[in-house]
């Protein structure tokens, strides 16, 4: 299931696994005042995306957006990569359900690496703020960018680390 916490307790949790390494080292960056990465994020308007190219196949999708009603939400995986979130500002509920318990409502797009289900009732939900991360593996399925009380600002990047073996 998903690894969830602080930045350094997600880090921590996930020490012996190389393959996140990429995505740390840009986390290091993200949250240093002034770094390239930390001055993009914070120019971005709502609605904007960047996407910035890591190491080793890893890349960096950096958001601002306004939180959604759950009812707008989707639970979606991936088969090509991870995903490494994490809160740079704001706060967002996502929730968490194993993917063998959802039913599919979008078959595989290779293009945007994601599968599509249907809405359940039955996902754990989790509250990340600033400085929070999740990584969500290939079953850990997931809908974020909820709002917690009404629509809040959020800048937060999603890393999407290739997984080992692919």
């Amino acid at each position: 299931m998903a690894i969830f916490g602080s930045l350094s307790t997600v880090r921590s949790q996930t020490a012996a696994q190389a393959w996140l390494r990429p995505a740390f080292a840009y986390l290091d960056g993200l949250f240093r005042p002034g770094s390239a990465a930390w001055q993009n994020l914070k120019s971005l308007a709502i609605g904007e995306n960047f996407r910035r190219e890591l190491a080793e196949g890893n890349f960096a999708l950096e958001q601002v957006y306004l939180t959604k009603p759950r009812s707008h939400g989707v639970f979606e995986t991936h088969r090509k990569y991870a995903d490494v979130q994490v809160i740079f500002e704001g706060e967002e509920l996502m929730e968490v359900a194993p993917r063998d318990s959802l039913t599919v409502r979008d078959p595989y797009n290779p293009d945007r690496d994601a599968v599509f289900y249907q809405d359940a009732a039955h996902g754990s939900v989790l509250r990340l703020r600033a400085g929070e991360a999740a990584i969500y593996l290939p079953e850990d399925a997931h809908m974020g960018g909820l709002q917690a009380a009404g629509p809040q600002l959020v800048r937060k990047a999603v890393i999407k680390v290739p997984v080992p073996g692919d």
